[in-house]
């Protein structure tokens, strides 16, 4: 399942969506009565869902993959505290609100899977299904972020805090070297194209982006958002969810999934060896073989290797067997 996929049958198109005050580019595939709504993660785009979005129109969705407030050709707010985590929660409801379904799939990596993480446990709508990639559950994952081996791989979020210096540390050599990590992390670099990666260098460049990017972090942890959040409660999640986590994580460690379960009551979880942080793009026919499984009610595959990982990772997988 090393090999690209072939090219999607069904066409991906462009369209100008506006929700919760701003205009959102949004990449869409399909038109099902059931809409999938594929939120990316940092330093990416809509693109990052190339090979899942004719997935999700095949099986009847109509997917949606908006670029998120900030990036690529979605409007851009100025101020930090316009991506504190309360707004990326309304422009998912204003997306949900501004597409007119009524049964929504929710789909979330990095950055994206923490909006949706957050979006499923405060019902801003009522979503029928979750789908999460390599980002722990906020409250699982919290234990994990306290020990070094999480911690020494968690600095470059404390880097981003510092005003203009990051901003100029990944615009070095017209953002190539930031674009070119989504290639040099992964397990298969050859599933991103000289293409797939000019297209990452030229959002990352667009004026005011790398600011905005960079403004999730700091309304997070600067800006108090991550600490809102918590004193809210973490409510259990009740709706059926899906976990997909490439173990070849140079950001995340595998134990910041371990006890996911005590917050989710309908949790499968798969574990990827051979998939790195990017893991819908590192291994998609795989991540695709899993998704559909889930969606249409069949056994979702186990990846070879996963049996063996360490701890509850492996266990896990045995019970899946």
């Amino acid at each position: 399942m090393s090999a690209t996929p072939n090219p999607p049958a069904l066409p991906i198109r462009a369209e100008r969506v506006t929700a919760n005050g701003l205009g959102f580019h949004v990449a869409t595939c399909g038109d099902g009565p059931r809409l999938a709504l594929c939120l990316h993660g940092f330093p990416e785009s809509h693109h990052s869902w190339r090979h899942q979005l004719p997935l999700f129109a095949r099986l009847g969705y109509r997917a949606w993959a908006p670029d998120l407030r900030g990036y690529g050709a979605s409007d851009r707010p100025p101020r930090m505290a316009d991506y504190a985590i309360e707004h990326l929660l309304d422009d998912v409801a204003g997306l949900v609100d501004a597409s007119g379904a009524e049964r929504v799939t929710l789909v979330g990596h990095d950055w994206g899977a923490i909006i949706a993480w957050f979006a499923a446990i405060r019902r801003v709508r009522e979503f029928e299904r979750l789908v999460i990639l390599n980002v722990p559950h906020p409250a699982a994952g919290r234990a994990a972020f306290r020990r070094p081996a999480q911690w020494l791989r968690s600095l470059y979020a404390l880097v981003f805090q510092i005003p203009r210096l990051p901003e100029w540390l990944l615009a070095r050599n017209d953002g190539r070297r930031l674009a070119e990590a989504l290639r040099s992390s992964a397990v298969h670099p050859e599933h991103f194209t000289d293409a797939d990666i000019e297209t990452a260098r030229r959002a990352i460049m667009q004026p005011g982006a790398l600011t905005a990017m960079l403004n999730y972090y700091r309304a997070l942890f600067r800006g108090g958002g991550m600490r809102r959040q918590f004193r809210q409660g973490i409510p259990a999640i009740e709706i059926p969810t899906l976990m997909l986590w490439g173990v070849q994580d140079i950001a995340l460690t595998i134990e910041t999934t371990y006890g996911t379960e005590r917050f989710v009551r309908d949790l499968t979880i798969r574990y990827l060896p051979e998939a790195s942080h990017f893991v819908q793009q590192d291994e998609p026919e795989r991540v695709n073989a899993m998704l559909e499984a889930w969606l249409t009610g069949r056994p979702v595959p186990v990846a070879p290797g996963a049996d063996r990982l360490p701890g509850p990772a492996g266990s896990a997988s045995l019970a899946a067997k």
